[in-house]
């Protein structure tokens, strides 16, 4: 649309201006103004301000919008990191507890296992010596070592100590005693022989079980006899040694172990055919544990 142009004609009064001063011919100045209603329709002065501003704005505007979905992105990211590590370390964890569990549960059964093969291994040993000492009889006596059918470590009137049975003479009356080699018969006649000592335990246990009678000079016999030196009757090592202090006397050839003595200074040399009470010694039936 063109725009309209208006003109005022404005008249300078000459009032006050010297006669030389006014001009020849008053010259008419027109001056182009733009009415009211031109402002009506005229467009508003600082949207073109405002339109050279916005390009600056809206660039702004994108910088934080796109900052901020950068921010966001990374939230995202730390807490689907958070995620994904605490899952692994749970899962982990998991796997430990699963690890332990079954590893506790190996444990337990190869202990179990363990125990169950050293039980095994005892009652096999115990079997065997069992069969063992069945076999050193021509004939067993069940009856007598397995009342009612339930089997004893050794028989009624012999004393268990550690894997072996003894039986101490107890009789009062002299003609009940024996000399060394009908002592040693005796035994013989149970499956059993005369004692061996081999160990201080064994002789402080001997001196429980012995007592005095008649006399000092009667006693236990025990398996130690001599011939050419002095030897166990199952040919054992002659190392330990409790005897008494005393002189020699030719035909003192078999042991005898006397209650009033010291407990391990009590062996006596005495003639074989000295009528004494004895000590038969025999392996358990049933292996103690």
């Amino acid at each position: 649309m063109e725009e309209e142009l208006n003109y005022v004609m404005v008249k300078f009064k000459t009032d006050g201006i010297s006669e030389h001063e006014k001009p020849s011919d008053l010259e008419v100045i027109y001056e182009e103004v733009k009415t009211c209603g031109e402002q009506a329709w005229d467009t508003n002065p600082a949207i073109p301000e405002n339109t050279k501003r916005a390009p600056l704005c809206t660039l702004l505007h994108l910088v934080a919008a796109g900052l901020g979905i950068i921010c966001v992105l990374l939230v995202s990211v730390v807490i689907t990191l958070s995620i994904y590590f605490s899952t692994i370390m749970s899962e982990q964890h998991r796997e430990n507890i699963n690890l332990t569990a079954q590893n506790l549960q190996l444990w337990t059964e190869k202990t179990n296992l363990e125990k169950q093969t050293e039980e095994l291994t005892r009652e096999r040993d115990g079997l065997n010596w069992t069969v063992g000492v069945i076999l050193e009889y021509e004939n067993f006596p069940v009856n007598t070592h397995c009342p009612q059918k339930v089997c004893k470590p050794c028989l009624d009137g012999w004393v268990l100590f550690q894997s072996n049975c003894y039986m101490f003479s107890t009789s009062e009356y002299s003609s009940q005693w024996r000399s060394w080699e009908v002592s040693r018969d005796h035994c013989t006649q149970m499956k059993a022989d005369l004692v061996v000592i081999e160990s201080q335990e064994k002789q402080e246990f001997i001196n429980t079980y012995t007592e005095y009678y008649n006399d000092k000079s009667h006693g236990y016999w025990i398996g130690l006899s001599k011939r050419d030196a002095w030897t166990w009757v199952d040919g054992s090592n002659f190392t330990v040694k409790y005897w008494k202090t005393q002189q020699y006397r030719y035909g003192e050839h078999c042991g005898l172990i006397q209650k009033r003595a010291d407990p391990l200074a009590n062996w006596h040399k005495a003639s074989c055919t000295m009528r004494n009470r004895w000590i038969c010694e025999t392996r358990a039936l049933i292996k103690p544990d």
